[in-house]
């Protein structure tokens, strides 16, 4: 817990109250917008859900607007289709209604989503094994949080963190991180693709992600997680140090500790202080590393990296306007938070990087999305505001917790 900030909190009141109605939440977006599908949990109804299902479960919000917004992302027929992941369709709502499950609430159809979610996942897993044994390089949707299986085991361990199917996907995570024998020089997450997921030009041997959204950095944190959760899967200690070896050849001291967000065989670049590439998902990720191994030393590493980024507004000033979770100042300001839980010595950074959030939010919203959008930057400024995130944990689907 950190101290209580009632200006953000009374921002965030103000965004979510903007937010209350979906009828009415998209009427600001500009001509040629359009809402996102209800089942995302980054751009639909099921991410504005869990924003004011968090304000029901801390007492700032009404559990009837809740229950409208999850109306809203249900009213589809729900997708188990090969796309499905922890950001849409079932394993989407799956997360969103677990948040708001409560003895005597909501009860039964967490546990319907959370069946369908461990049938999704089974699938998922046959087919990664089978590309591993098959000697093939993996394609980033595979593996990584939004469209992949650490998404999906995200929602697991934080579900039913002693379930088999959790069990299951931390082992393919750990055979991830094992070389491939058909290329042992080459780190066995290495794509063929582009960040994009598809193959391009402008990378011909492919490359590396080190970021948190579709990169080793999501394996890495769930991993460290499930360490830290006592979860009994033998061999992730030794899958974390060997990510992070790999991830200790790319880091940059100049100016830092940093991480590029991907890399290829000849180049790698600073990437701006987001959580989705930069330094607020993957400084996080390396501090949880460090915790798992009790390895103090990666872990105030991981903290100076997050300080020095704070204390530099020229890399600042690379989030732009931007105020999402993804690419925004809010993603900053909540890794931040959840950082300075385990560093106090970062606590002092919150009201600047909140203030700093508050200055970009001095307009109407163009944008109620939970992971870019109004309804992100709500959650990390009523988290900021309340100094508490409620356990299930909203952040959770970041794997910043």
């Amino acid at each position: 817990m950190t101290p209580p900030d009632p200006n953000a909190l009374a921002a965030a009141t103000t965004l979510a109250t903007a937010l209350s109605d979906p009828a009415t939440a998209w009427a600001t977006i500009p001509a040629g917008g359009g809402r996102a599908w209800p089942q995302s949990l980054a751009g639909g109804a099921a991410g504005i859900a869990l924003l004011h299902i968090t304000r029901a479960r801390t007492g700032h919000g009404d559990w009837r607007t809740a229950r409208t917004w999850l109306s809203a992302a249900a009213r589809d027929a729900l997708t188990a289709a090969a796309n499905a992941g922890l950001y849409v369709g079932v394993p989407a709502l799956a997360f969103v209604t677990h948040t708001a499950a409560t003895p005597g609430r909501h009860a039964r159809t967490p546990a319907r989503l959370a069946d369908a979610t461990i049938a999704i996942t089974r699938r998922r897993l046959t087919a990664a094994h089978a590309r591993i044994d098959r000697g093939e390089r993996p394609e980033p949707k595979e593996f990584d949080l939004i469209r992949g299986l650490a998404g999906l085991g995200a929602y697991h361990l934080e579900r039913h963190p002693d379930h088999p199917i959790t069990r299951d996907v931390l082992a393919y995570l750990l055979r991830l991180t094992e070389p491939l024998p058909t290329d042992p020089a080459l780190a066995p997450w290495w794509t063929d693709l582009a960040p994009t997921g598809e193959p391009h030009p402008d990378f011909p041997h492919g490359h590396a992600n080190i970021g948190v959204a579709h990169g080793i950095g999501a394996v890495l944190a769930l991993l460290s997680l499930a360490v830290l959760q006592d979860i009994p899967v033998p061999g992730m200690p030794e899958a974390i140090e060997r990510i992070c070896g790999w991830t200790d050849q790319w880091r940059n001291d100049t100016d830092g500790p940093w991480w590029p967000g991907f890399v290829t065989p000849d180049q790698s670049a600073r990437p701006r202080p987001s959580w989705c590439y930069g330094i607020a998902g993957t400084a996080r990720a390396q501090q949880l590393a460090g915790m798992a191994l009790g390895d103090t030393t990666r872990q105030r590493l991981a903290e100076t990296a997050i300080l020095t980024a704070l204390g530099a507004p020229a890399h600042l000033n690379l989030l732009g306007p931007e105020i999402g979770l993804c690419h925004g100042t809010a993603g900053l300001l909540q890794a931040t938070w959840r950082m300075a839980a385990d560093a106090p010595g970062l606590t002092s950074e919150l009201p600047r990087l909140t203030a700093r959030l508050l200055d970009r939010l001095d307009g109407p919203i163009t944008d109620p999305e939970l992971l870019d959008g109004a309804a992100g930057a709500a959650l990390a400024l009523h988290t900021v505001g309340t100094g508490t995130c409620p356990t299930p944990a909203w952040d959770r689907f970041l794997l910043l917790a």
